[in-house]
C-alpha cells in the first residue's frame, strides 16, 4: 500500500512539474516575436520576365471561403481533438507508441495539425533531434500566438495535394472550382491525398484514392460529421476531374514547379527566412518556351503510353527556360527530365568525338565501315551493328560517321583512344552518373539523366564553357529583401576551336551532300529547318533521344515507355519532328546566328564520304586546326585500331 501511495505521489509530482514546465514555455512563447503564418509557406513564382505565374503560385484562401466539408474531413482524419488540445495530443501519442511497439513497425503517427503545420513551415522532413525540437518549439509558438481557426487556415493553405499546394489550388486543379464550392464527395477525395500524395491522387491511382476516400468518410461518420446515407451517397457519386492548371491550361508546367522547389531546398537560406512570411521566387521559366514545347509534344507524340521529357536551356549560362518531365503531370508526377537515368545511345558520340579531335583526329580521319567483331583478351568478343545493318564497306570520314551515326567507326575510335578517355571526358563535361570503361560505352550504354546530357551539350553550344543548370534567379521575402541571387559560373573546360569544329560536324546530320550509301540521321527534317543547328540523335531498344543547339539555345528530348519495353524505331522521327517544331517556332523571329570561324581554324573542300580532295558538286567544307589540314588523299588510322587485344 505504501508503495502504491509513493508511486502515485511521484506521478503527481512529475505531472505537476511537466504541467508547470509546459505552461511556462507556453507563456514564454506567447510573448516572443510573433510568427507570420498568413502566406507562411506561400511561394509566389515569377517567370523570366518578372510576371507572377498563377499556375505555380499559392492562392491563400480564408477559412470562411473553404467548404465546411473540407474542414470537417480534415479534422476527422488528421486530428479529431484539434480544438481540444494545445498542440500535442498526448493520449494519441501514447496510443500510437503502444500500437507501433506491439507490431514492431511504424503503423500510426500522432502528429497534430499544429505539428504538421510546423513541419511544413520548416520544409524539412528529416528525423534529427534538432529538427524535432524546432518543430516542437514552433508548435508551441503557433498554439500560443494564434487561434485554432488561424492555424487550420494556414494548414489548409500549405499542404501538398499531389504536387499542388493549398486547398484552393487543389480544388481548381482537380475539379475546376473554388474550394468553397466543393461537395462532400469532392472534399473527402482531396482530403485523402496529403497522407501520400504520390499514391492517393485520383488522377494517378484511382483505386487507391477511392479506398482512401472511404477511410476519410468513415472517420467523418465515426466523429459525427456525417450520417451513413451521406457517406454512401458520397462514395457512389461519380466525380469528373479536370487535371490541368487554369493558367494557359498547361499540363506539364508543374514539373517546372517541382524542379524549382527541389532547387529551393538546396539553397542556403535560414529556415526562419525561407518559410515564415512567404517567398517571391524569380525563375528562368520562359512561358512562351513552355507553351511551344508542350504544343509540339501534343502534336507529334501520339502514342498515349509513351512518356516524354524535354529541357530547353540557355546555352550561355545554364538557365532552364522550359521543362517537360512527362506527358501529363496529372497522370504521373515523376520528373523524368531530372531523375530518370536511362541509356543515352548515340547521343554520347559527340563527347567521344570531341575527345578524338583533342587527341589528334580530324574530321577527315577515316576508318572502314563494315561488319566487325572486336576480339579482346580471354577470347571475349563484341559485335556492334549499324542501324538497319547499313555499312559503307569502305573507308569513311569522321564527318560521315557523325552524319550517319556509324557505330563501327565510333567503337574503333573508342578503342583507339582507350575506353577510359570517354568516361573521363564525360566527367569533365559535368556528367556525374557512373559510366563504365567498356567498348559499348561508345554507343551510349551508360545511364544518364536528360538534365546531365543537356548541360553537357550546352558546353559544346557555348564553345567550351561548363555551366550549372539553374531554375531560380532570385529569391525575395514579401518585403522585397533579397535573400538569394544566382551568380552564373562559367568554367572554360574545352578548346573553343576544337569545339567549333565539332559543332560544324554536327551540322552535317541534315546535310544532303552526305547522301551516299545511307542518309544523314536528320535528313528527313532538312527542308523544314530555317536556322542552322548542331544536332545529334540517339536510339536504344527502349528510347529515342535528340540534342541540338545553336550558339544560344540547347534543347534535349527523350521519349520511351516507363516499363522499358521496346520502342518502335519509327518513333524516332516523331521526336525529331517535336525538336524541329520547338526550335523553329521559338526562334521564328530571330535572325539565324552561328559561330565565327576561329583564327587558327581553316576550311578545306573535301569529298564528304572519303575525305579525298575533289572538286565535285558535293565537296564539303571540312574544318581543321591550322597545320592539320590534309595535303594527301588519305588520313586513315585503321592499322592502329586494337581490334584484337592480347595479354
Amino acid at each position: 500500500m505504501k508503495l502504491v501511495k509513493k508511486t502515485l505521489k511521484i506521478f503527481i509530482i512529475f505531472f505537476l512539474i511537466c504541467f508547470i514546465a509546459y505552461y511556462s514555455i507556453y507563456l514564454y512563447a506567447k510573448y516572443t516575436t510573433k510568427l507570420t503564418i498568413e502566406n507562411a509557406s506561400g511561394f509566389y513564382i515569377y517567370d523570366t520576365n518578372g510576371n507572377l505565374v498563377e499556375s505555380l503560385s499559392d492562392k491563400w484562401t480564408n477559412l470562411d471561403d473553404i467548404s465546411s466539408y473540407v474542414i470537417d474531413a480534415t479534422i476527422a482524419i488528421e486530428d479529431k481533438n484539434f480544438y481540444d488540445h494545445n498542440g500535442f495530443d498526448f493520449l494519441r501519442i501514447v496510443k500510437a507508441m503502444y500500437i507501433n511497439l506491439k507490431n514492431k513497425k511504424n503503423l500510426q503517427g500522432a502528429s497534430t495539425i499544429s505539428q504538421q503545420l510546423a513541419k511544413n513551415l520548416f520544409l524539412t522532413f528529416d528525423k534529427t533531434w534538432q529538427r524535432k525540437l524546432k518543430e516542437a518549439w514552433l508548435t508551441v509558438k503557433l498554439e500560443s500566438q494564434f487561434s485554432k481557426d488561424e492555424i487550420l487556415e494556414s494548414y489548409l493553405n500549405s499542404i501538398n495535394y499531389g504536387g499542388v499546394y493549398g486547398i484552393e489550388n487543389a480544388s481548381r486543379y482537380y475539379f475546376h472550382k473554388s474550394a468553397k464550392d466543393l461537395d462532400l464527395a469532392e472534399a473527402s477525395m482531396l482530403v485523402g491525398i496529403p497522407k501520400s500524395p504520390s499514391n492517393y491522387s485520383p488522377l494517378i491511382n484511382y483505386d487507391k484514392a477511392k479506398k482512401r476516400q472511404e477511410v476519410v468518410l468513415s472517420s467523418m461518420l465515426k466523429n459525427n460529421f456525417i450520417n451513413e446515407d451521406e457517406m454512401k451517397e458520397a462514395l457512389d457519386q461519380e466525380l469528373t476531374y479536370y487535371g490541368t492548371m487554369e493558367t494557359d491550361n498547361l499540363k506539364t508546367i508543374l514539373y517546372y514547379h517541382d524542379a524549382v522547389m527541389e532547387e529551393l531546398k538546396s539553397i542556403n537560406i535560414p529556415s526562419e527566412l525561407k518559410n515564415i512570411g512567404g517567398l517571391k521566387i524569380y525563375t528562368y521559366l520562359d512561358l512562351n518556351a513552355q507553351k511551344i514545347m508542350e504544343s509540339a509534344m501534343d502534336k507529334n507524340i501520339t502514342d498515349n503510353e509513351i512518356e516524354v521529357s524535354a529541357i530547353m536551356m540557355d546555352a550561355n549560362n545554364g538557365h532552364v527556360l522550359g521543362l517537360i518531365g512527362g506527358t501529363d503531370y496529372s497522370k504521373s508526377q515523376f520528373n523524368r527530365a531530372l531523375h530518370a537515368k536511362r541509356q543515352v545511345g548515340s547521343t554520347i558520340k559527340p563527347i567521344l568525338y570531341y575527345a578524338a579531335l583533342e587527341n589528334g583526329f580530324t574530321e577527315a580521319t577515316t576508318f572502314t565501315s563494315e561488319e566487325t567483331t572486336f576480339v579482346f583478351s580471354g577470347d571475349k568478343t563484341y559485335s556492334p551493328s549499324n542501324f538497319n545493318n547499313k555499312y559503307g564497306n569502305k573507308s569513311i570520314t569522321m564527318a560521315t560517321a557523325i552524319a550517319y551515326s556509324d557505330n563501327i567507326y565510333a567503337v574503333k575510335t573508342h578503342l583507339f583512344l582507350g575506353e577510359q578517355v570517354l568516361v573521363d571526358m564525360a566527367s569533365r563535361l559535368g556528367i556525374t552518373s557512373t559510366l563504365e570503361s567498356v567498348p559499348s560505352m561508345a554507343l551510349g550504354s551508360g545511364e544518364v539523366t536528360l538534365l546531365e546530357m543537356t548541360r553537357a551539350y550546352a558546353t559544346f553550344a557555348n564553345l567550351g564553357n561548363k555551366v550549372n543548370s539553374k531554375f531560380i534567379s532570385r529569391i525575395e521575402d514579401m518585403n522585397g529583401n533579397v535573400l538569394y541571387e544566382n551568380k552564373d559560373i562559367k568554367e572554360p573546360i574545352l578548346n573553343s576551336s576544337i569545339t567549333f569544329i565539332l559543332n560544324e560536324a554536327l551540322s552535317n546530320t541534315y546535310n544532303y551532300k552526305f547522301v551516299d550509301y545511307s542518309y544523314p540521321t536528320c535528313y528527313d527534317i532538312t527542308s523544314s529547318l530555317k536556322h542552322k543547328y548542331s544536332i545529334k540523335t540517339g536510339t536504344t531498344d527502349t528510347d529515342h533521344l535528340i540534342f541540338g543547339y545553336n550558339p544560344n539555345i540547347v534543347l534535349g528530348i527523350r521519349s520511351g515507355y516507363d516499363d522499358s519495353r521496346k520502342s518502335n524505331s519509327s518513333n524516332s522521327k516523331y521526336v525529331k519532328y517535336m525538336w524541329r517544331d520547338i526550335m523553329e517556332e521559338y526562334l521564328k523571329d530571330e535572325e539565324d546566328t552561328w559561330y565565327e570561324i576561329p583564327n587558327n581554324v581553316v576550311g578545306t573542300l573535301l569529298n564528304p564520304i572519303t575525305g579525298e580532295m575533289d572538286n565535285s558538286k558535293n565537296s564539303t567544307l571540312f574544318y581543321f586546326i591550322k597545320g592539320t589540314e590534309p595535303t594527301y588523299d588519305k588520313n586513315s588510322l585503321e592499322e592502329l585500331v586494337p581490334t584484337i587485344k592480347t595479354d
